[in-house]
């Protein structure tokens, strides 16, 4: 057995010679992607309409093919077309060039502005490309390229592929391609010639039909016309002659109201710089045959001004220095920084040593007790100013950032009202601006509550315009943080003095605003009530009468009391607070518990004095309601207001609340403490009620919990019977606890429900400790509104319909990125990046509108096509001139040229001249120029000169089917190309 196993193992090994090679393989890849792109058959179109290959959509689809372990990429690129009816004659037709073939000779879309580069030099509407996947990869050996060409033209006779078929070949900087594309006994080879020197043979026309006929090689005597496309641009360089409109700031200047050549309040808009570098010219000659021009190394026919084409593009500068711009990238910059204010300028206003520390940290304990001395005697005030002297003594007034001129015109205009110090007049001046400025009903105004940003004319948008000046151009961050010390030293001698801050509106912190706005309005309401109580004190108590706080309005029918509620204002309240404040002798701190806490104390105080039924705090009858027991009249309290809050302390109020849990004591102990409003709202109605009840309260305060309903008594008669709602029966229910808890005492006498002590102190040390970087984040979303405000004035100047488009996407995108805090910094840079984008395009247009003289057009036709042409250099990549060179457009670009020329020619610096200079100066003093000697100077030697050469022969013998030959060459300065497509008959050959 052992010796029969032994022959079986030596037969192991079976070759198998049918397996494929990696050729084959590729090859198979090859046919597998075009068969899963459906490329496979005749391919069948349209004609092409002109300008299609600018106008339409092109897409690609990409795969990746290997050779062996060499990866290759695979891409489809063709132009979208509208799905309409084949055309069946043509598929019938069994000898029917192929479309591309037919593309070969199409005239409408000759020298594309925007297109891959094959589409420019063979006229495709679709071609796949076969290119190394690798960017440093390259196909450098002939005979790899070879190898390559037979793939392709296997793979096409293989399937039936009709769509052209390209190899890219040598550096991907060159932009070689080879390729092939077939069809029924037809194929066409794509060739090309890359060279950095140009032969002198093929500067000209005359050289490149030669070797377009050579290549031909048509054994006709009588050689088919040839059909060319000549292209001649000429690129403008020089706008000497033309000064940019656009004036640098002057730093140093200080007119008035105006700091570094720039009002306040106003950002600076404009690029430093022309941001228009070149205006390339394309004088184009589209359908010339052979033998109607002359263009040889002795003279040209080619002149620019005879062209019947003109077309124009110009060239943008790259990323253009622009002011506002600037302005927000330098602020954002800001940000960014870690340093706090007094890390940048030494000893901080609020900080000191040792005892002085300590006095700081009672402070608040001390101001929210009832001091027998005034409050502006208090060591507070006392160490900031002793502070802001030692600030002084420290930083010498060189050292200082800010020199005292730009800070008194800043501080003056944040601060208008700073310049009438004493007087009725400067207290009326400072609490009326923000209430005669009612917010205009534009949309451009409400820009601020999608920005979560700040009014435009109010003191916060001021002051990030007056710091993102500050940061640009005086002294940068440790500008910043001298003028936000300061600012926060105003804040605190207006809460000091009862002045009130201007340019915030009345009322509570308005939540659509940004957290610096909020606070800033949280402490003009502590000023207003100390205000009022202190001239409460002084006798100067003056005799309005109250308004209400609006409660159960919403609920209430009553329209004349829904009117006087909510018309009541902080001071009405303050104005009633201050007998309270006189008689409170309450010390407690306020914790969690301190408004119940006071309003027991209240309470208590209440019952000490004698039973006294009398009606307080009456604001006026209610009207139609009267009480169900006593009957009389019920009247309407006057209620304290509840306390205005910031969004961050709704915040931290809605976790206090949270983290009470969901037990029932949690839930009973939330419903306390939200229902403290409530409360004071039942003493105040108790004490202008006398003998009322909870059905009474209810009535007025929630009418909906009061149910009536009509019945019939005993007498037969029907009278009207209420009783309360089922939720306010229910065991244990907090009004009906908290009606039972409040006692008779009118809001004066109650505890306040807002300490505007406490809280004022709390927002001075919420500014106090803010770092530039902070502020900065606090007041960009004010710098991008205010942006976005100059960006569409100054587009409303020059109407531009792409700037409308995109103004809209910033307000949109800005609205998402803003409303929430902390935004990313990625997305804030998009925002600026489009807001530069669109100072940038902006600038263009005004440059171009200089340089092409619109304003100064006299004639009002001209002025419409000139500013319409303009309008289209933005959008488009090339703009058509009108009339050519005879045009009011074509006639102002000659004009430049001709100046550009004079001043080349003036100048000293004689150069080596191209022989493209040549030619045409021997060809401007000939006789039989149609135009006057000095035209052919006009124009500078051209930058560019594309041909496009075409025919239909046989080929490659006489009895051969004619088919399309095509050959594209390009001239410029060092580089010089061939692209060929030459057509030959397959069967008859």
């Amino acid at each position: 057995m052992a010796a029969d196993s032994e022959p079986e193992s030596e037969v192991f090994e079976i070759t198998d010679f049918t397996t494929a090679s990696e050729w084959e393989r590729f090859i198979s890849k090859i046919e597998e992607v075009l068969n899963d792109w459906k490329l496979i058959g005749i391919s069948s179109g349209k004609p092409l309409e002109k300008g299609v290959y600018t106008t339409g959509a092109w897409e690609e689809k990409s795969d990746e093919i290997s050779f062996a372990d060499f990866k290759f990429s695979i891409t489809h690129h063709y132009l979208v077309q509208e799905p309409g009816d084949k055309d069946g004659k043509e598929e019938l037709v069994e000898d029917a060039l192929p479309l591309p073939m037919q593309d070969l000779l199409c005239m409408n879309n000759d020298f594309p502005p925007r297109a891959h580069c094959l589409v420019r030099w063979y006229g495709l509407r679709e071609f796949v490309v076969i290119a190394p996947a690798a960017n440093n990869d390259a196909v450098l050996s002939e005979s790899k390229c070879n190898l390559l060409l037979s793939s392709i033209s296997i793979a096409l006779g293989n399937t039936g592929c009709q769509v052209p078929l390209f190899v890219q070949i040598h550096h991907k900087w060159r932009r070689m391609y080879v390729g092939e594309c077939q069809g029924p006994g037809v194929r066409t080879d794509f060739e090309m010639v890359h060279l950095r020197k140009v032969p002198n043979q093929y500067i000209h026309l005359s050289g490149l039909l030669d070797i377009f006929k050579s290549k031909i090689g048509c054994p006709l005597t009588p050689l088919p016309p040839v059909s060319m496309a000549i292209r001649l641009t000429y690129v403008l360089q020089d706008w000497q002659q033309y000064f940019w409109p656009q004036q640098p700031p002057d730093i140093d200047a200080l007119v008035g109201g105006e700091v570094g050549g720039l009002e306040f309040g106003k950002l600076p808009f404009g690029a430093c710089e022309d941001p228009i570098s070149e205006l390339h010219l394309a004088t184009t000659w589209p359908h010339l045959t052979e033998g109607i021009i002359v263009d040889n190394d002795v003279y040209s026919d080619l002149d620019p001004i005879q062209a019947p084409q003109w077309s124009v593009r110009v060239r943008k500068a790259d990323n253009p220095q622009c002011l506002l711009g600037d302005f927000l990238t330098e602020f954002f910059k800001l940000c960014r920084r870690k340093e706090s204010t007094d890390e940048i300028l030494g000893r901080s206003a609020f900080e000191e040593e040792g005892k002085e520390v300590a006095d700081i940290t009672h402070a608040l304990s001390k101001l929210t007790e009832p001091a027998p001395v005034p409050i502006h005697k208090l060591s507070v005030t006392n160490m900031v100013h002793s502070a802001k002297k030692k600030i002084r003594k420290h930083r010498g007034v060189d050292e200082s950032p800010l020199n005292n001129e730009v800070l008194n015109t800043i501080l003056l205009f944040l601060f208008p009202d700073a310049a009438d110090k004493l007087g009725d007049g400067f207290e009326s001046r400072t609490s009326t601006p923000a209430g005669n400025n009612p917010p205009p009903e534009s949309e451009d105004y409400n820009l601020f509550s999608q920005f979560k940003s700040a009014p435009s004319d109010s003191l916060t948008y001021k002051l990030a315009l007056c710091l993102c000046m500050i940061n640009f151009y005086h002294g940068g961050v440790k500008g910043v943080a001298h003028l936000w010390q300061e600012f926060v030293l105003e804040m605190r001698y207006r809460w000091e003095n009862n002045y009130l801050i201007p340019g915030l509106a009345n009322g509570p912190p308005d939540l659509r605003c940004c957290l610096l706005h909020q606070k800033l309005q949280m402490l003009n309401c502590c000023i207003e009530r100390k205000k009022a109580r202190d001239e409460g004190k002084r006798g100067s108590m003056s005799d309005r009468s109250p308004g209400d706080t609006g409660k159960g309005a919403d609920h209430s029918g009553d329209n004349p009391d829904k009117e006087k509620e909510v018309g009541k204002s902080w001071e009405s309240w303050s104005d009633s607070e201050e007998e309270f404040f006189e008689c409170l002798s309450d010390t407690e701190d306020l914790k969690g518990n301190g408004q119940e806490n006071g309003k027991k104390g209240g309470a208590k105080e209440g019952n000490k004095e004698p039973v006294n039924l009398k009606p307080e705090g009456r604001l006026h009858p209610h009207g139609k309601l009267t009480l169900l027991h006593p009957g009389e009249p019920l009247y309407i309290p006057i209620t304290q207001e509840p306390a205005p809050m910031t969004e961050d302390l709704l915040e931290e109020q809605s976790e206090v609340l949270a983290k009470l849990g969901t037990s029932a004591e949690g839930a009973h102990l939330r419903a306390r403490m939200q229902s403290a409003c409530l409360l004071s709202d039942m003493e105040s109605f108790k004490a202008a009620n006398p003998g009322c009840c909870l059905e009474d309260f209810v009535r007025w305060y929630s009418p909906r919990d009061y149910i009536e309903e009509e019945v019939v008594d005993e007498k037969g008669n029907i009278v009207i019977k209420g009783e309360l709602s089922a939720r306010m029966k229910i065991p244990s229910n907090m009004w009906v606890e908290a009606w039972e808890t409040a006692k008779p005492v009118p809001a004066r006498r109650q505890k306040r429900l807002f300490d505007d002590t406490r809280e004022a102190e709390k927002v001075l040390h919420y500014l106090a400790v803010q770092k530039p970087a902070d502020l900065a984040r606090h007041l960009l979303p004010c710098i991008i509104h205010a942006a976005v405000l100059k960006v569409k004035e100054e587009e409303g100047l020059e109407d531009i319909s792409s700037v409308k488009k995109i103004i809209k996407q910033i307000v949109s995108h800005s609205s998402k990125v803003l409303r929430f805090p902390n935004p990313e910094d990625k997305k804030l840079e998009e925002i600026i990046a489009q807001i530069m984008s669109v100072e940038a395009i902006i600038a263009r247009a005004r440059s171009l509108k200089a340089k092409f003289g619109v304003e100064k057009c006299e004639n009002e036709e001209e002025k419409e096509d000139l500013q319409r042409f303009v309008n289209c250099l933005l959008d488009q990549p090339e703009v058509s001139v009108i009339g050519a060179g005879r045009g009011p457009a074509g006639s102002i670009i000659h004009k430049l040229f001709v100046n550009a020329q004079r001043l080349t020619e003036s100048s000293d610096e004689v150069s080596a001249v191209p022989p493209l200079d040549e030619e045409l100066r021997r060809s401007g003093s000939s006789e039989e120029r149609r135009l006057n000697t000095g035209a052919v100077s006009d124009f500078p030697p051209p930058t560019g000169r594309e041909v496009i050469l075409r025919t239909t022969v046989p080929r490659p013998a006489p009895y051969s089917k004619p088919l399309p030959q095509r050959m594209y060459s390009v001239l410029t300065k060092e580089d010089f190309r061939l692209a060929g497509a030459f057509s030959a008959d397959t069967t008859f050959f």
